[in-house]
């Protein structure tokens, strides 16, 4: 046998080892899978389409269903629908599927986890479509942002978010296990997720948080439910230092964005009554100063990771809403005095449909709470708000573990 072929040869061995080590390598990058691009391209779509409908209520009035802003929006429907039928097909009916062995068995269907979840979202976005134009047609102008359709289409929104995120997150942890390269793509790619998860919350808080509303005990109380379960959710699945603080200043960053780039497109009102001129697309008000109680959390979870759970819920719940209180009481002072009447803070903007008598136009509080009622309302507040980062904190741990 000559030397060139034999399997001890030199030649063969030189190759045997680049080809080993080709295949180390490759399972070390790994690359980010198709469908997560197009989960986080369809949570993308919703969000900027949920502003962006709201500004066009704001601005021009509901004149049809086929606004740019709700194709925005369903299109996360379809998205999703499309992606997670795929991906539960095929790993379906195909025994050699990839994702096959990266499954959960559902009513006899496989995919990961995430696809369900999503795939449920989508199904739940299209559904509200015909239910919000009949409500509509019924009820004339919705000027509600929690009404029956838009609950039943903010709660898609959010599955189809939570799908996207656990389709990030299987793909995250398989490959921290097999030590990947991918796997720092991957989380900054699940911390923006979260950060969408975030401005979605926010998003379904906008009545009870306006800067009206922030000398009022609700609105604290509000978002001591809404926001301390997801940054622990975060947190904890991500394994970032600083995982609480990057979402909630992706939700400020979102929505001064949304301040500075609305107003430069004209636009004006299609129904009336008109009781403020409108030239242009009105943006969202400023958003709440939630980075600041995060950034408080993140350093407390750095300090205290040999903690119990329940201790560290309980701090946590006490610190976010006396840091959120402790910044956001005097700048609502602030957001309602002549001095933030700029293109950053826009506080001059206005519905067409506000009254000049309206609190708003006033720039007076609705309803502040004083005294005992502030005191004992913030107490509640700090409570759920523990309970919450309690079961954030738990279910966090555990989609560590999460790898289908």
């Amino acid at each position: 046998m000559s030397s060139s072929t034999h399997p001890l040869s030199p030649a063969t061995s030189f190759e045997y080892t680049q080809a080993t080590d080709r295949t180390r390598t490759s399972a070390r990058t790994g690359s980010i899978p198709w469908y997560v691009w197009l989960g986080v391209a369809a949570i993308t779509s919703a969000t900027i389409g949920g502003t962006w409908d709201v500004s066009w209520h704001r601005s021009i009035g509901r004149d049809t269903f086929w606004t740019p802003a709700h194709v925005a929006i369903y299109a996360c429907g379809v998205l999703a629908g499309v992606i997670c039928s795929y991906l539960i097909l095929v790993t379906t009916f195909n025994k050699s599927a990839p994702l096959r062995p990266a499954s959960v068995n559902v009513l006899g269907f496989r995919a990961p986890l995430g696809a369900f979840i999503a795939a449920w979202g989508g199904i739940a976005m299209l559904t509200s479509a015909p239910f919000d134009n009949w409500w509509h047609n019924a009820y004339g102008l919705d000027v509600k942002i929690v009404s029956p359709p838009h609950t039943l289409l903010i709660l898609g929104t959010r599955a189809v978010t939570v799908g996207v995120l656990f389709l990030i997150l299987a793909a995250m942890n398989r490959a921290s296990e097999a030590g990947r390269t991918d796997f720092k793509s991957l989380q900054r790619l699940f911390l923006y997720a979260g950060g969408i998860l975030v401005t979605g919350q926010m998003f379904f808080l906008l009545e009870p948080t306006r800067n009206i509303s922030l000398h009022s005990v609700l609105a604290y109380f509000a978002m001591s439910i809404a926001v301390p379960l997801v940054l622990a959710v975060i947190s904890q699945a991500s394994r970032y230092r600083w995982a609480a603080t990057a979402i909630t200043s992706m939700y400020m960053l979102f929505a001064i964005a949304e301040i500075l780039i609305f107003p430069l497109f004209p636009a004006s009102p299609k129904l009336g009554p008109v009781y403020f001129p409108v030239t242009h697309m009105v943006p969202t008000k400023f958003p709440v100063l939630l980075f600041v109680p995060a950034l408080a959390l993140d350093l407390l979870w750095q300090r205290t990771s040999s903690w119990k759970f329940w201790k560290v819920a309980i701090v946590s719940g006490v610190l976010f809403v006396a840091v959120l209180f402790a910044v956001e009481w005097p700048f609502a002072n602030f957001l309602l005095s002549k001095a933030s009447e700029n293109r950053f803070f826009g506080t001059m903007y206005f519905s067409y449909a506000t009254p000049a008598d309206s609190f708003n136009r006033m720039r007076r509080f609705a309803d502040p709470d004083h005294g005992m009622t502030l005191y004992f309302g913030l107490l509640r507040s700090a409570v759920v708000g523990a309970i919450g980062t309690w079961i954030g904190l738990s279910f966090g741990r555990w989609m560590r573990s999460v790898q289908r």
